[in-house]
């Protein structure tokens, strides 16, 4: 089933996402974490793409990985900044050749070395044209049919100008062919609906999903947010600075603001949810059983 499909029966989709483990005791955690997750009946997984890091090398493996540990689909993301369009066409044609058709398409993160205004020449530099050169492969080359998701930004993205821009650059990888956009975490529902909202108004129509990450470590969770542009509710915030070194009451915290975003979410009529589980389960399991309690 390719990725846009997930998303047009009766119920929302839920979409675990899970990373590549950097050494041999992390790949064996995930070994045990995935039939735990699996166990949870997400639809699919998607797997994240270590670019520019030993990670890209083990992108792959775990896909392997999490198909045969989980019995789901699993959705490969894949980035092009920096990297040479024959080499973007040899990893799509190996995942095509093992069976995984559901892409995440990304610029990826700017290397060191990237000079903006003097780009490599012939390579892909944004993920509108990595949309389009991943239709024209299956147009010139037979591949695929691939299902394409792309990411979208609540907040905007950190190097954006402005929203508007941001919105701009989002409806490019649309009309290039992407057929659901992912979203960045945020910790704050109207961040959300404010973004579908002007997505709609602008024209899209693709399948929007809100990404969650429940909080189980404050120090992680507001590195993770500086980097990425998100921004922590004060209250959120608040609640957390007085749990202090207590990762127990962190973790409780966590898992109730997310249930309750996650619960506002559907009842509003949101396609489904996208997890950034962090390579663990436990949060997971008490998230979705809460979940199909409250139907």
């Amino acid at each position: 089933m390719l990725i846009g499909e997930f998303y047009l029966g009766s119920r929302p989709a839920i979409s675990f996402e899970v990373y590549p483990p950097r050494d041999a005791a992390a790949r064996e955690q995930l070994g045990r974490v995935l039939p735990r997750l699996a166990e949870l009946e997400p639809d699919f997984f998607t797997v994240t793409y270590g670019a520019f890091g030993s990670e890209r090398n083990q992108t792959h493996e775990t896909v392997r990985l999490a198909r045969e540990l989980t019995g789901r689909p699993v959705a490969c993301h894949l980035t092009c900044l920096g990297l040479p369009v024959a080499e973007i066409d040899a990893l799509v044609e190996r995942l095509d050749a093992e069976g995984v058709h559901n892409l995440i398409a990304l610029r990826g993160d700017l290397p060191r070395e990237f000079d903006p205004a003097a780009p490599p020449a012939g390579e892909l530099r944004y993920a509108n044209e990595l949309v389009a050169h991943l239709r024209r492969l299956e147009r010139e080359r037979g591949l695929g049919p691939f299902g394409i998701a792309v990411g979208g930004y609540p907040e905007k993205h950190l190097e954006a100008p402005s929203f508007e821009v941001d919105l701009a650059n989002l409806s490019r990888k649309v009309q290039a062919g992407a057929d659901v956009i992912l979203t960045q975490l945020f910790y704050d529902n109207a961040d959300y609906f404010r973004f579908v909202a002007a997505a709609r108004a602008a024209g899209i129509t693709v399948p929007i999903v809100p990404g969650l990450m429940p909080i189980t470590s404050a120090r992680q969770i507001r590195v993770i947010t500086e980097r990425c542009g998100a921004r922590l509710p004060e209250a959120l915030g608040r609640r957390l600075d007085a749990a202090g070194d207590d990762p127990a009451r962190v973790q409780e915290i966590g898992i109730e603001h997310c249930l309750a975003q996650a619960a506002e979410l559907l009842e509003a009529g949101a396609p489904g949810l996208h997890f950034y589980v962090m390579n663990r389960a436990a949060h997971m399991e008490r998230i979705m059983r809460a979940l199909a309690v409250r139907g």
